[in-house]
């Protein structure tokens, strides 16, 4: 059976979710210039594009040369946004040193581009929908659908900056106390996930 556009399509958009992210976007780049947030905004994205093509292509190959589970994935992607979280929940915007040049380039790498938008869902379900493509026209398909995703996801982000301007100093400090609690119950969530799924090989 051929590979649907639309399947994949709305299953990438409910995994990366491209406005549900913005308030976790402004709260970690809160302290970048707007020029910095864009240039992040678009890191960010080609980060989780490399990502994902790079597990496309050789995923099940690499996880298995390593010996590495999807659980174990999402455990790791788990504990690292429960970091991002808890930094987010106890810092103060006065805290903040002024963000150096090169700073939104590691910010828009890690955590943002993985394991926020290329995480282990969007990880595990690019390799199943891979894994099930019969043709060229399928991988085709599921290309197409995961980029214009990927394009939603950029212009949600890169627009945040007009929410920045509204919302200001105050509103973002709030906006990143409500990110960083909504950012740890998706950690919480992973992390549950993935100790039952290795319960469940016991």
């Amino acid at each position: 059976m051929a590979i649907s556009f639309g399947v994949v399509f709305t299953t990438m958009v409910v995994i990366m979710d491209p406005f549900g992210n913005v308030p976790i976007f402004l709260s970690v780049t809160r302290h970048l210039t707007n020029q910095a947030r864009a240039r992040a905004a678009f890191v960010a994205v080609l980060t989780a594009a490399v990502v994902i093509a790079v597990f496309a292509a050789v995923g099940r190959q690499v996880l298995g040369y390593l010996d590495v589970s999807v659980p174990a994935l999402q455990g790791a992607g788990g504990l690292l946004l429960l970091l991002v979280a808890l930094e987010l929940l106890t810092s103060s915007d006065d805290e903040v040193e002024p963000a150096a040049d090169g700073d939104h380039v590691a910010v828009a790498m890690v955590p943002l581009g993985t394991p926020l938008l290329a995480g282990p869902g969007a990880i595990v379900a690019t390799i199943v929908f891979f894994g099930d493509a019969h043709s060229a026209g399928d991988r085709l398909v599921i290309a197409a659908a995961i980029g214009v995703v990927l394009v939603a996801v950029y212009l949600g982000l890169r627009f945040a900056s007009f929410l920045h301007r509204i919302l200001g100093r105050s509103g973002i400090l709030l906006v990143s106390r409500i990110a960083g609690l909504l950012l740890a119950a998706i950690s919480v969530e992973m992390i549950a996930t993935s100790v039952l799924a290795f319960a469940r090989t016991m």
